[in-house]
This record gives C-alpha cells, sequence and structure tokens, in this order.
C-alpha cells in the first residue's frame, strides 16, 4: 500500500535499488544530491545532474523534462553518504523559456517505487509560490536502515541558493553548469503532459517521453519509450570510493517508459479526498518599533519535529543569555556602589555631616538605576519568550509536550522513534513566568536516577520521606508511560524490580494496562533473576557486535530498548547486585539497555564509595521542584519540574491502553 506522505513525514524503505518518479505541469531540471550526516554535500562529485547524470549509486536524466524517473542504489552508497536528496528547478532559472516560480504551475508529484513499478511512497509538493528550485524528498540513513521523508523545502533563489544551503563550497558555478546543461538540451525536453486531475482522485495516464538525438530519434507521445537503465559495473569515482563501484549502466539518460493498459490509480484508498496540510504559517509583519510576532516551527530543521525541537533550545539559550546578562549587570551595580561607598568611607570629611549621607544616597540611587535599566530588559526579553511559549507549547508534539496538552487526545502508536523527549519542565528565579521544556534527545545516553530522599520544597513546604518515595515512584512512572508512548509497538520493553512491593500503587498504571514485560519482580530471588537476565543480553549484544556479527542473535531475540525501573534501592540488594546495577548503568545504553533507579541518595551512601560512580553515571531528577540542573554554557542553577500528571487525569491511562493494544497487535 503506496503511504501517501506530507511535509515533513517519513516512511521505511525495505527496498535498496528504486525509482524516483517526477511528474510536473512543465519541464523541470532533476538533480540529485548526495550529504553527510549532516546533510552537507562535500564537493561536485557528490551531485548527479545534467552535465554529469551518472554517481555511483545515482542516475538522472540528462534534460529537463516533465515527467522524470531517477535510478537509485542504495546499497552502492559509501558509508560516508547518509542522504540522498531530490533536487527540482525551472529551466527558467538559467534563462530559458517557460514560467519561472512553482507557483505558476501544477504541483509537482514525487513518488518512490520499486524496480517493479509498485509504490513505496508519494508525495504532492503544495504551498509553492514565488520558488523556482526545491528539496523534494531525500532518501536517508538511520540506525542502519533506509527512509524517505518528504521535505518541500523552495528556494526563489533558484539551484545556487538551494545547493548553497547545503553546504557545497562550489554551489554557484555548479548551478551555472547545470543552467548551462539544460539550456542545451531545452530543444529536446519533454512537454508538459495532459493536465492532471485534481489530488482528490490522482488517478493519470503516464505519457513516453521524446527521445533526444542523442537517444536515435524521436518520439511521439504516447509511443513505447527506452527500458530504464541497467544495473552496470562502470568504473566511477564519486564521494569516498576508489576504483570500480556499482553504478548504473547505459549512456542515455533515464528517461520514463510508456505504461500498457488503463490509468495507473495512485491515491491511498482510505484518503481519496484529502490534501496535504498547508505550510507552516508565517509571522505577520510586525508594527513599527514592536517585536516580530512569533511563530511556532519557524527554526530550521527539516521537519516540523526537527524546526520545534530547534526552536525550544533556541529558547532555552536565549533564556540563559538574557538571564546572564541581567545577573551581570547587578553584579556590575552592586560592585560600583560598594566601591562609592568604600571610597566615600575612606574620606574622614564625608563622616560627619550631611555630606557623607548624600554621597551614600546617591551611589544607592545609581545603582538602583543600573538595575531597573538590566531589569526592564530583562523583562521585555521575557515577555517575548512568554509569546513564543504561548504559541509553542500547543503546536508541540505529543513527545515533546506536557500531559495537559490535548496533543495526547489525540495519540496514535508512532511508527518512527521521535527526536527527543520531554523529562519536565526548566526555569530560573529570575524568570518565574515562563517554563521550557527540557528536551532529552532519544535513544537514552544515560539512566536516570529519581532521588526519592526527604527534602524542602522550593515553595517551602516540607515533604516528609513517605510522601517523597509515593511521588518518585508517581514521576519514574509518568517517565516510563511517555518512553512506552513514543516508541513504536514493540520497540521499548519495561522491566520492573520492586523487592518489597511498596510500589504496587504507583505502579498500577503499567501494571493493570499490561504493558509490563512481567509483573514487577519482587523479594531476593526476582531481583536475581532480572539482573541475570539483562546483563546476560548486555555481554551477548556486546560479543555479537565486537565480533562484527550482530545479526548472529539467537532467533526470538528482543532487539527493542530496555528499562530496568529499580524500586526502593538499595532494600533487597547484596553486593553482587549492585555490582550488576553498576555495570548496567556503564555498559548498558550503548547495547540499549537503560537503568531507571528511584532511591534515596543518603539511605544509598551506607555503601560508600561503591555507588559513586553509579550516582555520577545517572541524570539525577526530583519527583519535587528542585534548583539542582546546572548547565555546563553558562553555569546557571535551573530549576527543574518533573512531568507529573494532572490530578484526576485519565490520559496516562488512555495513552497505556492504546500502547498494550498495539503491543498485543505486534506480537501476533
Amino acid at each position: 500500500m503506496t503511504a501517501e506522505l506530507v511535509r515533513g513525514q517519513n516512511h521505511p524503505l525495505s527496498q535498496s535499488r528504486l525509482e524516483i518518479r517526477v511528474s510536473a505541469g512543465t519541464p523541470v531540471v532533476a538533480v540529485a544530491a548526495l550529504g553527510d550526516e549532516n546533510g552537507r554535500i562535500h564537493g561536485v562529485e557528490w551531485v548527479a545532474h545534467p552535465g554529469a547524470p551518472t554517481q555511483p549509486g545515482l542516475e538522472v536524466s540528462r534534460q529537463a523534462a516533465a515527467d522524470h524517473r531517477l535510478a537509485v542504489d542504495l546499497d552502492a552508497m559509501t558509508d560516508a553518504v547518509h542522504r540522498v536528496g531530490v533536487l527540482l528547478a525551472l529551466p527558467a532559472a538559467g534563462g530559458g523559456p517557460g514560467p519561472a516560480r512553482f507557483g505558476a504551475v501544477a504541483a509537482p508529484f514525487v513518488a518512490v517505487t520499486g524496480l517493479d513499478g509498485d509504490e513505496v511512497a508519494s508525495y504532492t509538493i503544495t504551498g509553492l509560490e514565488a520558488e523556482s528550485a526545491v528539496v523534494a524528498l531525500e532518501l536517508y540513513r538511520r540506525q542502519g536502515a533506509w527512509k524517505v521523508r518528504a521535505v518541500g523545502q523552495g528556494y526563489t533563489g533558484g539551484l545556487a541558493e538551494l545547493l548553497t544551503d547545503q553546504g557545497l563550497p562550489e554551489a554557484v558555478p555548479l548551478a551555472g553548469s547545470i543552467n548551462e546543461a539544460v539550456a542545451r538540451g531545452l530543444a529536446r525536453s519533454v512537454q508538459a503532459p495532459p493536465s492532471r486531475p485534481s489530488d482528490g482522485d490522482r488517478s493519470r495516464q503516464t505519457a513516453a517521453p521524446a527521445l533526444g538525438p542523442d537517444q536515435g530519434g524521436t518520439a511521439p507521445q504516447g509511443a513505447p519509450g527506452p527500458v530504464p537503465p541497467a544495473y552496470g559495473g562502470q568504473p566511477s569515482g564519486g564521494p569516498g570510493q576508489s576504483g570500480p563501484q556499482p553504478s548504473y549502466g547505459g549512456g542515455g539518460a533515464a528517461e520514463p517508459s510508456a505504461t500498457t493498459g488503463g490509468p495507473i490509480n495512485y491515491s491511498h484508498p482510505g484518503r481519496r479526498n484529502s490534501a496535504p496540510p498547508p505550510p507552516p504559517p508565517t509571522a505577520p509583519p510586525a508594527q513599527p518599533g514592536q517585536p516580530a510576532q512569533p511563530v511556532a516551527g519557524d527554526a530550521t530543521g527539516w521537519s516540523m519535529e526537527e524546526r520545534l525541537y530547534n526552536q525550544v533550545w533556541g529558547m532555552f539559550e536565549d533564556l540563559a543569555r538574557s538571564t546572564a546578562a541581567y545577573r551581570s549587570a547587578v553584579d556590575f551595580a552592586e560592585s560600583r556602589m560598594d566601591k562609592e561607598l568604600e571610597q566615600a568611607l575612606s574620606d574622614p570629611r564625608s563622616r560627619i555631616g550631611g555630606q557623607g549621607d548624600a554621597v551614600r544616597e546617591a551611589a544607592r540611587a545609581r545603582h538602583a538605576h543600573l538595575v531597573d535599566q538590566a531589569r526592564e530588559v530583562l523583562d521585555r526579553d521575557i515577555a517575548q519568550l512568554v509569546a513564543e511559549a504561548d504559541v509553542v507549547e500547543p503546536a508541540l508534539p505529543p513527545a515533546f509536550a506536557r500531559w495537559d496538552n490535548p496533543a495526547w487526545h489525540a495519540y496514535r502508536v508512532p511508527m518512527e522513534i521521535p527526536m527527543a523527549l520531554r523529562l519536565g519542565d526548566l526555569r530560573l528565579p529570575e524568570a518565574d513566568r515562563i517554563r521550557i521544556p527540557m528536551l532529552l534527545r532519544l535513544p537514552l545516553e544515560r539512566g536516570l536516577w529519581i532521588d526519592s530522599g526527604r527534602a524542602d520544597t522550593i515553595d517551602g513546604s516540607f515533604t516528609d520521606s513517605h510522601d517523597m518515595r509515593r511521588l518518585a515512584m508517581d514521576t519514574a512512572v509518568a517517565h516510563a508511560a511517555r518512553l512506552l508512548a513514543v516508541y513504536p509497538a514493540g520497540e521499548f520493553t519495561v522491566h520492573v524490580i520492586d523487592p518489597a512491593g511498596s510500589g504496587t500503587q504507583p505502579l498500577a498504571p503499567l501494571t493493570g494496562t499490561g504493558v509490563l514485560a512481567a509483573p514487577p519482580a519482587q523479594g531476593a530471588a526476582g531481583v536475581t533473576d532480572v539482573l541475570s537476565r539483562l546483563t546476560q543480553r548486555v555481554d551477548l549484544v556486546q560479543m555479537a557486535l565486537r565480533g562484527g556479527a550482530p545479526d548472529a542473535l539467537p532467533p526470538g531475540f528482543d532487539t527493542s530498548q530496555q528499562l530496568l525501573i529499580v524500586n526502593d534501592f538499595p532494600h533487597g540488594f547484596d553486593d553482587r547486585a549492585v555490582n550488576q546495577l553498576r555495570y548496567l548503568a556503564d555498559e548498558g545504553p550503548s547495547v540499549g539497555v537503560h537503568l531507571m533507579m528511584v532511591a534515596d541518595r543518603e539511605e544509598s551512601s551506607a555503601y560508600g564509595p561503591l555507588l559513586d560512580p553509579l550516582w555520577r553515571s545517572l541524570l539525577r531528577l526530583t519527583p519535587v521542584p528542585d534548583s539542582h540542573l546546572a548547565d555546563p554554557w553558562v553555569g546557571h542553577a535551573w530549576t527543574y519540574e518533573p512531568p507529573l500528571v494532572p490530578a484526576g487525569s485519565q490520559v496516562l491511562h488512555q495513552v497505556l491502553t492504546q500502547v498494550a493494544a498495539a503491543r498485543r497487535a505486534w506480537n501476533r
């Protein structure tokens, strides 16, 4: 079944040899660019274009055409290549006839197909106006597998601006050579096919191209065209390669062939009347002297998720800078006042009479003026950040959103792991009006330690040990539920060790919905069993990876990410179990085994220095607001607020019920 993508959406690819079919209402230029893991194009040899139509694993058309077939062999890509971008441009940008912007023609349609012609994914590029070049889609490598993502990023400056944005140093001369090659071939370009029906019934008759002189003459529309080029073995020297590499053979362009029979219906049977959503909104023009209105997702990124992620961290950096500037100004004002007061007191004449009082009052007034100025600037910056947070927070996807966000009411088990996970909120005492989402990249690189020790909360209320243990387990369950919710079905497994059964009530959302791999382990025997199985798993995966045989794991081996929740530590743990926990904390994350400790740091200190490495290797969180997280950037002590579920809300149960149902369906 074809996946009809919208902007920013992706879909897995199960085949390595593919065709990318392009259909437009006017002749367009098709270019394929190879990129590294950051999307950067390292040189002209990383680009297949009409002047150089073949690169290792790539072949594009030699001319502008209304229909294209680009050949791609993902197995022929080197390890340095992580992305393959499909770029479209209007030849009019190079001085030729025809429209100069995509807004004047029908929306281009791009489809990824197998060699048998079956569509894997398709994308209609809507929302283009003044742009003359566009990144249509990209094939990208993630965790050893290839996927396709709908991009739809347009550029008004044509290919030169597009290639410059991709990091190519020779962008301008390469764009010129592409336009020159296109201008030479415009006389034999393929004309637009008959008008296409609306997106609601995207059923069209494919037309064969006209053959150029280098392909043996011309062919009228509707006549059979050449077959797609076969896979050959001609030498090539693409990016990061030397010597012969598998490439697409044939000397001509890979032009489409005619399809016999009736019309081909590419529409999704369940979404015949659906259309891609509009592009992200743009900010309205700002009034003179007023800041621009914030817009959700206006940061850089290949998808809305990535743009929102970058925007959130941009807000974090802005707040950190503004607060650091305010604190620096206050420190300067205080040091200046102290110096002035010291100078005044050092003069015996100012110690008596009204002269000394006047000097002191003047110093204090200058101090207050400087502090007020700094506070005014900080308040202005905070007001802008609050306005930005008001539009960003409702737009966040479930992985980034608070539990009270309406996004959870439309929750569906995802098909792909998100970029990051929200672990709570961060704030600073000078800017109490705004909370910045604390986003942690996935997969986890370190475990979590949720401190259940007795604490005095920031608001002055005292929390006893019993309440802290309950709040700590509630926080752990909320974190585990969010991890289960943002991973695809069957890709995340949770184990629980509860030696004395003290966490039965907080664990009810996990045990009642059936999302746990097994009931919580209790007693010394249960602790030993779970720790032994997970340490053996880490050893087994490490041996397979070090031996270069990751596919040699036993049949039925669970390859999902593993999370172990340990409650009420260190009760029920002996020295051997503690060493196993340290081993899991150190070696587990690299092979997908993560640790979440719910423990009192003071009670755990009975083990002495044995637990110090464990404490340092885990990210410490608290179940109550606490100013203990220091960023390495400017050194602020950020107040962390845990992401607890609102009292009386059923959102956690609803989400976990869907996760459990998807898990059962996946295990069938």
